[in-house]
């Protein structure tokens, strides 16, 4: 049997999503007809705005419904930037840590090579969280000529949740609009979009039980974003494309569902959390857990360690033959393992940084899920550490 430890890539469909999606696709329409099944469908993609809205203190209003958290990220960095070109041309500077999830990065290094973006990559401390003392000074010395702020509000690898009040307050003093990726808080903790301040935030069906291929950009009324894709005008003109209303009505019963649970699944995945971690250190002492050892200021469901002497990947493939899956957290680019540039960036070691492994717990999660991992690692590790001390001493990549 599988234990599944992977839920920050993604996370099983809660039964309520299934059985909406299921209901739904075997209905017609398209929401932009103008006949009575169009008018269906397009009273489904309505509603589902009006609960998706609801579930984190929107207006419904503000929804632009999207294909999922990369593509409102992209949105997000490239309509504001481009829309405050637009009135201000000094405006050229982007603002965002250097732990951002690559949706957010990639985004702006191409604003950066392609569109006259100037791309100032924040500092975070040990822990993985921002700099604000680095923030502040960046805003004092340039601050009219900052075009948007992007911070994480929980990062996905070591699951610090970032200084957004502070983001906000100091961002408000040089009208500085700031974007938010919370695909991975919404669920694990309190996300308010109207209490928060932000202009702009990233939902994603598939990390709160919902499908994939949905999710969501919230932006304040009045928010100017230029388009990124054009076509039918959809979505007021911000995002073209045809709407899939059983997609989208079954995203909007899953957040709901995931936001109404909140306050218990983060006392029970968190429950799990604490013994999984207390569980690693006895097992392998020497491991090092990443990102904030206060539990109140990380993610419940996660727990990222480094294991000396290891490569991520062994790990991972080590434990996957057990019966148990996790993830690296780090990028594999044309087959070459590459460290995280999130704990590079939290300054640990290029060597320390290939030996990551991050659980990650959900709705399905167990106690049986995290006594699995527990039984198998301590194996894994002298495992993938053996094969590490071959690899250099012949000079060729490890091979668990």
């Amino acid at each position: 049997m599988t234990s599944y430890l992977d839920h920050a890539a993604t996370t099983p469909m809660l039964p309520e999503a299934v059985r909406v999606l299921t209901e739904h696709l075997a209905r017609p329409g398209n929401p932009s007809s103008l006949h009575t099944s169009g008018r269906a469908a397009r009273r489904v993609v309505e509603e589902a705005r009006e609960r998706a809205a609801a579930a984190l203190g929107a207006r419904p209003s503000e929804v632009v419904w999207t294909s999922g958290g990369t593509e409102a990220d992209n949105l997000a960095i490239k309509g504001l930037f481009w829309a405050r070109r637009t009135h201000d041309p000094d405006r050229r500077r982007i603002l965002v840590p250097a732990v951002e999830h690559h949706a957010v990065l990639d985004p702006a290094f191409w604003m950066a090579e392609h569109a006259g973006a100037e791309l100032v990559l924040l500092p975070v401390d040990a822990d993985g969280v921002l700099d604000v003392d680095a923030l502040r000074a960046e805003l004092e010395a340039h601050g009219p000529q900052a075009a948007l702020i992007s911070v994480m509000w929980a990062n996905n690898e070591v699951g610090a949740l970032q200084p957004l009040d502070d983001v906000v307050t100091l961002a408000r003093r040089y009208g500085v609009p700031v974007h938010a990726d919370a695909v991975q808080a919404v669920g694990q903790v309190p996300v308010d979009f109207a209490a928060s301040g932000l202009d702009a935030l990233t939902v994603s069906g598939h990390k709160v039980g919902g499908p994939g291929g949905a999710g969501a950009l919230l932006a304040r009324r009045g928010l100017e974003l230029t388009p990124v894709q054009h076509g039918g005008g959809q979505e007021r003109g911000v995002r073209s494309g045809t709407l899939d209303a059983p997609l989208l009505a079954s995203f909007a019963v899953a957040l709901d569902e995931a936001v109404r649970r909140r306050p218990e699944h983060a006392a029970r995945v968190g429950a799990l959390r604490d013994t999984l971690v207390a569980g690693v250190r006895e097992a392998v002492p020497d491991a090092v857990l990443r990102g904030p050892a206060d539990p109140g200021r990380r993610l419940p469901a996660n727990a990222h360690f480094t294991f000396p002497g290891c490569e991520g990947d062994s790990l991972l493939y080590l434990l996957d033959s057990a019966g148990v899956e996790a993830s690296t957290g780090s990028a594999c680019q044309a087959g070459v393992p590459r460290p995280s540039h999130v704990l590079l960036a939290m300054g640990v070691d290029e060597d320390d940084a290939r030996g990551a492994l991050r659980f990650s717990l959900g709705h399905t999660s167990t106690e049986a899920d995290v006594a699995a991992a527990l039984a198998a690692l301590p194996a894994v590790v002298d495992r993938a550490r053996a094969a590490g001390l071959a690899g250099r001493s012949s000079g060729t990549p490890a091979v668990a």
